[in-house]
């Protein structure tokens, strides 16, 4: 993802919530230079590490382990969140964890130190959850991200939700087909601040089928009540 493309759409999410671009860039210069400090390497995934196959973007919704054989059949995971404890629960090997560190830290450290790639996202809200967990991972493991402008060893390849974010990437790694097991738009257990950022989710996903000439089957039903009057769409 250009950042230039994705800068307007990146404008619109912080003026809708009210967030401060200011906080997103002390976090991404802090992962940054956690890097710097170490003198580390990060993980840098091959361009076509998808190329030509089928990746299910897995996300954290209660209708995951229902979705398993979705998850079976495709060559590639690409696990959001609390979806990657789920599904290592019950057996599978992950490709990607895409996350934030809400809620399992301990999890993604254990993930990092067995080898299993993690794009860890620095945002203005989790500054504090990357100062107590970013030091114990092992980070030639990660990947660390932004939705500000890339910098240092900080990427930022689209996305504002951890789902969606694992969607863009392994749009960039050249995925074939995406495949959406645990994705739950109407989950009612939800705040209300967490329902809103799947609102943007499934606005992004339609962004990023169209950019893909692609339809996502979990956007079926919902695409006449997309709002997409929020934000540009970029070509």
């Amino acid at each position: 993802m250009d950042f230039a493309t994705w800068e307007p759409v990146y404008e619109a999410i912080l003026d809708d919530f009210g967030y401060d671009r200011a906080g997103d860039e002390r976090a991404r210069d802090w992962l940054a230079s956690v890097y710097e400090r170490r003198a580390v390497e990060p993980y840098e995934p091959a361009p076509d590490a998808f190329g030509g196959e089928t990746v299910a973007v897995a996300g954290a919704g209660p209708s995951l382990l229902e979705d398993a054989d979705v998850v079976r059949e495709a060559d590639r995971i690409v696990a959001a969140s609390t979806g990657a404890d789920s599904l290592r629960e019950i057996g599978f090997e992950l490709d990607f964890v895409v996350t934030d560190l809400d809620k399992h830290a301990e999890t993604v450290r254990e993930f990092t130190k067995a080898g299993v790639p993690v794009a860890v996202h620095a945002h203005g809200d989790n500054v504090s959850t990357l100062r107590q967990s970013v030091p114990a991972l092992d980070l030639s493991s990660v990947v660390p991200t932004t939705q500000a402008a890339p910098t240092g060893s900080v990427v930022n390849y689209g996305g504002f939700t951890d789902g969606d974010r694992a969607a863009f990437l392994a749009d960039h790694l050249g995925a074939e087909e995406l495949v959406f097991p645990g994705w739950d738009f109407e989950d009612d257990s939800l705040s209300k601040e967490k329902r809103r950022k799947l609102k943007w989710a499934e606005r992004l996903l339609y962004w990023l089928e169209q950019r893909r000439n692609e339809r996502f089957n979990i956007l079926d039903g919902r695409r006449d009540e997309i709002k997409t009057d929020l934000f540009p769409f970029p070509k």
